[in-house]
């Protein structure tokens, strides 16, 4: 890397943030070569082209030859650590950079969960949980952590952890003999029909309210108990109350089981996916040609929309369309939407594309709304062929509501729901097409304004040097 190159870098890194975050490292043709997490974006990133560092010594010769070859790095901000983590391993996963090693197999991270569909609901870390009948917590960075965690607390609200079929109309339940558990008082028993199938569903709930509680109150007396010990010299009492504060304590590192998606997870057939997604929408038939539409920019620079098209639940790469948004400036994302449909279907509805049975955008009741807006535009002018509005829907990406037309109320479909997960598959799919495509432009914009003000040489062409 010239010195040039290497400044230029470093006042890059010099505009990152000082919070937690994901770092992508590119080469000159804006390949992904290496993704890492940082607790401090620009700490972490700048070390890797500090003057003095030993690259060589302390992280290896790959990645000496991977810095080499850098010559942009983007970044994503993250509100915690363990957000950082989990993203950095989505997308490893996705991408599959040449220079990461780690975190490229099929490994999930673990859930707590809690299975509703039983007379007797049992509670487990898994990486496998269950499409139906359960209450999922997480995905958790660390599963020794998250298992320390569902041990200290069945020591408080004694449930059950074993994989026994228990049924509350099964008499022959009194002649069980009880495990281990109930000799040393973390669980109450329901396979021995020791507990009342009422009194064991209070248990429970009372679990989950403090699952979704943020346990303060828990922690500050078992603190207080810890300290007390302490204080009177009870040592080994203290350490496990000190134990069982560092586990609770792990509840609080996790991802949002919405947000932080893994989709190995949930694996899900498509024609289940269309077939519900038919039914939701009031279709006669399950849909075969769906589109997407995003919008990616930096407050309103390098404003890009994005079009994915699926065909029977599957990419159709063919049908991608990218879209540099021309009418519109500053931020407004529903004009940019209103541009995007007015330029793809006015072809499409003159015959000259594929036309798609549903069209999704990412957004809220704005953004379906912008849609609707301009497929009316397009249907009242006279020189533009008649417009057949199809099915548009938009889905927020907070919530998951699905916005559909002519519907006063968003629908709210569990995370498992094969119709929303066809949904979530195509939203982010259009998202990462218009972050690429954004990402390009605004590496275009910056490799100018470094040309024009000297900071970089002009490109020669192919075969020969810049002419003078």
């Amino acid at each position: 890397m010239d010195d040039a190159s290497l400044e230029a870098i470093r006042q890059r890194i010099a505009e990152f943030p000082k919070t937690p975050g994901v770092y992508l490292m590119k080469d000159a043709e804006g390949r992904v070569l290496y993704v890492g997490k940082a607790k401090d974006l620009r700490s972490r990133v700048s070390s890797y082209f500090q003057p003095r560092a030993d690259l060589l010594n302390t992280r290896g010769p790959d990645i000496c030859r991977m810095v080499d070859k850098v010559t942009d790095i983007d970044f994503l901000e993250c509100d915690t650590e363990v957000d950082a983590v989990l993203k950095e391993a989505r997308l490893i996963k996705d991408i599959q950079p040449p220079h990461n090693v780690l975190l490229k197999d099929d490994k999930t991270f673990p859930y707590l969960e809690i299975t509703t569909g039983d007379d007797f609901p049992a509670v487990y870390v898994t990486r496998t949980p269950r499409l139906k009948g359960s209450k999922l917590y997480g995905p958790f960075p660390s599963a020794s952590a998250i298992r320390d965690a569902v041990n200290a607390l069945q020591k408080v609200f004694k449930y059950r952890t074993c994989e026994l079929d228990i049924r509350d109309e099964d008499e022959s339940r009194r002649f069980f003999r009880p495990c281990l558990l109930y000799a040393i008082k973390q669980c109450t028993a329901p396979c021995a029909a020791l507990i009342s199938r009422e009194a064991y569903a209070e248990d429970i709930k009372r679990l989950r309210k403090f699952l979704a509680s943020k346990r303060s109150v828990v922690m500050r007396q078992l603190t207080q108990e810890m300290e007390a010990a302490s204080k009177a010299q009870r040592f080994e009492e203290a350490a496990t109350l000190r134990d069982r504060i560092k586990a609770i304590g792990a509840l609080s590192l996790s991802g949002d089981v919405r947000e932080d998606v893994q989709p190995e997870v949930f694996y899900i057939d498509p024609t289940a996916g269309l077939e519900k997604l038919a039914e939701l929408l009031g279709l006669d038939a399950r849909p075969r040609c769906m589109e997407c539409i995003d919008i990616a920019h930096i407050q309103g620079a390098e404003m890009v929309g994005s079009l994915v098209c699926f065909i029977d639940g599957k990419p159709f790469k063919s049908g991608y369309r990218k879209f540099r948004i021309k009418t519109v400036t500053g931020v407004d994302d529903y004009a940019a939407i209103r541009e995007v449909i007015t330029r793809r279907y006015r072809h499409a509805a003159g015959g000259e594309e594929l036309y798609p049975d549903v069209i999704l955008i990412d957004g809220g009741l704005g953004q379906l709304h912008a849609g609707l807006e301009a497929f009316e535009e397009l249907c009242a002018d006279p020189e533009s062929p008649a417009i057949r509005p199809p099915m548009v829907i938009s889905l927020a990406k907070r919530e998951e509501e699905v916005y559909i037309q002519a519907r006063k109320a968003p629908v709210r479909l569990p995370r498992n729901n094969e119709a929303l997960r066809i949904l979530q598959k195509m939203r982010d799919e259009a998202h990462r097409f218009a972050q690429h495509y954004h990402h390009t432009l605004r590496r275009r914009r910056t490799l100018e304004e470094e040309t024009r003000e000297g900071r970089r040489p002009p490109r020669g062409r192919r075969g020969g040097t810049q002419s003078a």
